[in-house]
C-alpha cells in the first residue's frame, strides 16, 4: 500500500472533515485530497488573523477557487491573548488553541465529524507546542498518520497540478519575532512590509527576523545568496528593509535556516534546560 493509499483510506474512514487550511504546501494538498475523496463532506477553513500575510490569504483563496473545493475564512484573535502576545517559546500553543477553539465548534455545527490539520511526518520529529494544542482539541493529522514527508507531499501536489508544490515554507508572521519581543499588529505589519519588499526584488525564500530594539536580520535561501555579490542589489536589500522601519539591518551570511530563532532555545536544551520550541 502506498502512502497516498493510506491517506485516502484515513480520509474515507473519517467520513467528513473540516481541514485547517493555510494555503501552504501541506494544507493545500490535504484540503484538495479531502475534497476529491469526500466532496461536500469536506470543508477547508482558513484562519484569517493579523498574523496571516496578505499574499498567503490571496493564495489560499486562489487555490481553493481554481480547484473548486469548499472554503471559508474564519476570524481568529490570538493577539488578544496576553500569553500569545508576550511571545514566550510556547506561543504556538496559544495560537493553535485559539484556532481549534474556533474550528471544532464550527465543524460540529456543520455536521462534520472531524477537524484535521496539515502536520506531516517531518514535523513530528521535533517538539512543537502547536501539536500539543491540536492533540488537546482532538484534531487529526492525516498526512503524518499516513507517513507522508514534505518531499512526498510536494511530489503528490505536483502530480495534482497544485501550484503550491514547490512553494517555500510559509509559517505565520509571528514566527519572525524573536522570543520575548511582544507580538503586536504594528510589529507584524512591519515584518510584512519588509518581506514584501524583498519579494518585489525577486527573492523567493526569505525571512526578516524582527529582533527588537529596531533591529532586523535578513535570511535568504542559500541558492539566492550569490545574488548579493551584486553590490547594488545588496544595498537595495538593506535599504528596503530599513524603509520598513528598521534602524539596524544585517544580512545573515549563512542564509535562511529553518528555526534560526530557536538557536538559543536549543543551546538551553543542550545544557539541560527544558524549554518548548517550534520551527520557524
Amino acid at each position: 500500500m502506498t502512502k497516498q493509499q493510506r491517506l485516502d483510506g484515513l480520509l474515507q474512514d473519517l467520513g467528513s472533515v473540516l481541514v485547517a487550511y493555510s494555503g501552504g504546501v501541506d494544507s493545500s494538498y490535504l484540503a484538495l485530497r479531502a475534497h476529491q475523496l469526500l466532496g461536500a463532506r469536506a470543508l477547508a477553513v482558513t484562519a484569517d488573523s493579523e498574523s496571516l500575510p496578505e499574499w498567503q490569504r490571496r493564495q489560499a483563496l486562489d487555490v481553493a477557487g481554481r480547484f473548486g473545493f469548499a472554503h471559508r475564512l474564519v476570524s481568529t484573535h490570538e493577539l488578544k491573548n496576553p500569553l500569545y502576545a508576550q511571545n514566550a517559546p510556547d506561543r504556538c500553543f496559544h495560537c493553535k488553541s485559539e484556532l481549534f477553539a474556533r474550528l471544532v465548534p464550527l465543524a460540529a455545527s456543520l455536521g462534520l465529524a472531524h477537524v484535521a490539520y496539515g502536520a506531516i511526518l517531518d514535523d513530528l520529529q521535533d517538539y512543537r507546542p502547536g501539536h500539543r494544542a491540536a492533540a488537546a482539541a482532538g484534531a487529526r493529522a492525516p498526512l503524518a498518520e499516513a507517513g507522508l514527508t514534505k518531499s512526498d507531499v510536494r511530489e503528490l501536489s505536483r502530480a495534482l497540478g497544485l501550484p503550491t508544490w514547490d512553494a517555500p515554507a510559509s509559517p505565520c508572521l509571528s514566527s519572525r519575532v524573536a522570543y520575548g519581543v511582544s507580538v503586536t499588529p504594528p510589529v507584524l505589519r512591519q515584518v510584512e512590509r519588509a518581506e514584501d519588499a524583498l519579494r518585489a526584488l525577486g527573492f523567493r525564500e526569505l525571512r526578516v527576523r524582527h529582533l527588537g530594539g529596531g533591529a532586523a536580520r535578513v535570511e535568504l535561501g542559500a541558492p539566492e545568496l550569490p545574488r548579493l555579490q551584486d553590490a547594488t542589489l545588496r544595498a537595495r536589500v538593506l535599504a528596503c528593509v530599513a524603509e520598513a522601519g528598521y534602524a539596524h539591518v544585517t544580512i545573515d551570511a549563512s542564509g535562511y535556516r529553518r528555526g534560526s530563532l530557536n538557536d538559543a532555545l536549543r543551546d538551553g536544551l543542550d545544557s539541560g534546560v527544558s524549554s518548548a520550541h517550534d520551527a520557524r
